[in-house]
Parts: structure tokens; sequence; C-alpha cells
């Protein structure tokens, strides 16, 4: 059987968080405050210095965003991102509950993980502390996307009660992929994620593919007319849940974004409309729908 077709037993757990580059963090707060319709839950300086970050709390995953800080190589190494791909996603990080068992893992599927280390994040705020410990897989085996696995020793705040018209969370995060099949191996054979769909669709122009994480789903997107190519792999969008899309939409409106009408998902049952602007560069929806019970591929 097919690596796609039989997925090993995950070391993952859930996505813990996904990070957004950004060149100033608090207009990158307010604008977020505004689509998340929460505000932001910790405030500190990044683990080893040269960064600021800012990360809201939702019901399935983190987001966090992060600036550059004074000078440094983590500095110096995230001016050159915004300098070269701009403002927008910058990594995700999955959540294990064994980070030596997956650091193993990662090693003998040839992922080359850097060596677990722990780190430390303080809120400016309240003095609180959060404490984890990591890996990051090679760049180069995951071609070109950054993925870290990590173990949170203490949990994230928990996200304030929300209504209708806010998100309460990701129904997906999107990668685009010049080669399906290469990424068909790293997300499902290699990291152990379950994929749910694989649906190519001319109308669209694209080739989908969903692997299950948790509750959410890691999309992967192949422009069906761009042929297979060897080039990078990028992560590109995110798909946010709200209770109410009218509701939702309506919100952010008043607020001032651009918004698209709200109209049907792809998925039945589901509505979903675009925000185009204000999102620190990453393309996004705001879906409306039941959490995802995608099928098993055959069934």
């Amino acid at each position: 059987m097919s690596a796609r077709s039989a997925p090993v037993q995950s070391m993952i757990k859930g996505l813990d968080h996904v990070v957004v580059a950004v060149r100033d963090l608090d207009a990158a707060v307010g604008a977020y405050q505004t689509l998340l319709g929460r505000s932001a839950s910790w405030r500190a300086e990044a683990h080893g210095g040269g960064a600021e970050i800012a990360s809201f709390g939702l019901a399935n995953v983190g987001l966090e965003l992060m600036a550059p800080s004074g000078d440094g190589p983590m500095a110096e190494r995230l001016r050159a991102v915004l300098d070269t791909e701009g403002e927008g996603l910058a990594s995700i990080a999955f959540a294990v509950d064994d980070i030596e068992r997956a650091h193993r893992r990662l090693a003998r599927v040839g992922l080359d993980p850097e060596p677990i280390a722990a780190a430390e994040s303080v809120d400016r705020v309240s003095g609180a502390r959060r404490r984890w410990r990591r890996t990051r897989a090679s760049t180069g085996a995951t071609h070109g996307v950054r993925i870290f696995l990590m173990q949170p020793d203490t949990p994230p705040p928990a996200p304030p009660a929300a209504d209708p018209a806010v998100v309460t969370g990701l129904d997906h995060v999107v990668i685009r992929t010049p080669d399906a099949e290469r990424a068909a191996a790293l997300y499902g054979a290699r990291l152990g994620l379950d994929l749910r769909l694989d649906r190519s669709n001319p109308e669209w122009g694209a080739r989908l593919m969903f692997f299950r994480c948790g509750d959410l789903i890691v999309g992967n997107a192949h422009d069906l007319e761009a042929g297979v190519s060897s080039a990078p792999d990028r992560l590109w969008g995110l798909s946010w849940r709200a209770p109410d899309a009218g509701a939702a939409r309506r919100r952010l409106q008043a607020a001032g974004l651009d918004v698209s009408e709200v109209r049907p998902g792809r998925k039945a049952g589901t509505r979903v409309f675009t925000v185009r602007d204000k999102t620190c560069g990453v393309p996004t929806l705001v879906l409306e729908a039941a959490p995802i019970d995608l099928p098993r591929p055959g069934t």
C-alpha cells in the first residue's frame, strides 16, 4: 500500500501555533485584534533575543506575530526573510507529547532535526512563564517550509469566551507546493499526518490534499497548470473558523476591512468570505462550519 493510503501512527497530536513574520509588531497586533475579535494574550521577547512576539490564544491553535528587534543573528535572519519574502506566514509548530521520540523519528525518516533545545518565555505584562522543548526539521528536507516540533511544559492561557461574530479557531493552514507527491510523502509518510482528502479539480486549477492534524487541517495545494517542479514549498494562507460567517463579516466590515460577500464554501454545508486586507500578507478566509469530519480515503 502507498504511504498516502496507509498513514503511520503520528507522533504529532496537533498544531501548536503558526508564526507570522511582521515588520511593525504593534500595527500587526492591532490588525489581528480586529480580525480575530480578541486581544493578544502574551507579549514577550523571543527566546534568545533578536525579536519581539505577541501571541493570540484560540480554541485549537496559537497565532504568534514576530517582528525583528535590535541586532544579532535572529534579528538579521528575520529581517532577511521580510526583505526577500515580505510579511506573511513564516513557520508552523506541531505539538508532540514526547519530544525525544519525535526527534528520533525525524532522524530516522531523513528530516535531519536540530538538537532538542529548552526554551522559556516571560509575558511582559503578567510576568507569567511558559516553558517548552523543541526541535526543527531541516528546511532542505521539508522543501523550504520551516517546521518545528515542540513539547510544551506549561499550557498557554485559555482563550476567552467568544461570541458568534468572532474567530474561535483555525480550520486549516494552506501550503502551496509545486510537487504534490513530494508533499504527500513529507506530511503523510514522514510526519505521519492522516490524509483525508486528495482531489484534483480543473475548475479550481488545483490538486488539494487535506491532512488532519488534531481538529484542523494542514492543506497542500498544487497548481495543475504550472506542472511539477523542484521549487520549494511555501507556507501560504489561513482559514479561520467563526460561528456565524454573516455576523463575522458585518463586524469586520464595520471595522473598515475589505471583505468579500459571504458565499458557499467548497465543502458542502460551509459558508466563507475572504478578508482582502490588514492580514499582514496572509491570504485569509473566514469559514462557518462545524468542526471538520473528513472521510478517510476510500470511504
